[in-house]
This record gives C-alpha cells, structure tokens and sequence, in this order.
C-alpha cells in the first residue's frame, strides 16, 4: 500500500490514510466473574466512613536515611472504617496484593502512584475479618510493607 500512496495524487493518499485509521474500538468481552466479584470496596478517592467509623490515617514516606515506610505500619480496623493513606514524601502507592491473601477476594486494586505532599488514598474497609498485607509495588523489597487486621 505505500507504493501505491506514493504514486498517488496527495489528496487521494490523504483520503486513504484516514480512511484506515478510522473505525470504533471493539466493545470489550463481557467477563466471566459475576457481577458481585467484579466490584472491588470503594478505593482511591476521598471516602467517608460508615457511620460510627472513623478515619485511621496512615503516613507514607521516605525518611532523611532514605528508608521508605508507612507509619503506622501495623493497622487495625473495622468494616465501614476508612484508611487514608496520605503521602509525606518521595513518591509511593498502596497496594494488597492478591498473592498475599490467597482465596480472598474484594481486595482493592493497586493505587497510583502518590507524588505530590499531601495527596491521599483512601480505602473503605469491607473485608471480612483478618490479617491483609499491604505494600508500596516500587519500595516493597526495601521493607515498604504493612498490615491492615480487620477485626470483627
């Protein structure tokens, strides 16, 4: 085809070109999981706890010895609570990993990457009760780890 644009008059050639890369994106296939499994607790975005939860604030940071951390990393909650993850410094996200919880399922997805001080991701606890190990994806092997406990 680009021996052929090649010799063809410019508009005809731009006609063709366009013409190629129009079209609309395949819709995507329907998943297999049930509707219920599909939707994650609510994460990422400002979320408010159920009433008579609270809001447990967890610090991400890199210290002056360069050590990355969440402070506390050990945390203990109740569905309905919120955990605000809230970035100090250097550049973190959270996320459960599934690996680390074997058969559970509603574990949130990975957050973005926090970079700007301040900034925040929160997670509405809907898990049942037990022990969820949380990490920082590019600070894990550094020792970025924690635990969230759900308590009954």
């Amino acid at each position: 085809m680009l021996r052929s644009l090649r010799t063809a008059p410019l508009p005809l050639a731009l006609v063709a070109l366009l013409a190629a890369c129009g079209g609309e994106a395949p819709a995507p296939a329907p998943s297999s999981e049930p509707a219920a499994q599909q939707q994650a607790p609510a994460s990422g975005g400002e979320q408010t706890p159920d009433a008579g939860g609270r809001v447990i604030t967890v610090e991400m940071a890199t210290d002056d010895a360069g050590n990355n951390v969440f402070r506390p990393a050990e945390v203990s909650a109740r569905p309905g609570d919120v955990v605000r993850y809230t970035l100090v410094s250097g550049v973190h996200n959270v996320h459960f990993v599934a690996d680390s919880s074997p058969g559970v399922s509603g574990l949130p997805k990975a957050g973005d990457m926090l970079q700007l001080q301040g900034q925040t991701w929160d997670f509405k606890v809907a898990l049942p009760a037990g022990r969820y190990f949380f990490q920082c994806d590019p600070h894990a092997l550094l020792g970025m780890v924690g635990h969230l406990t759900v308590a009954p």
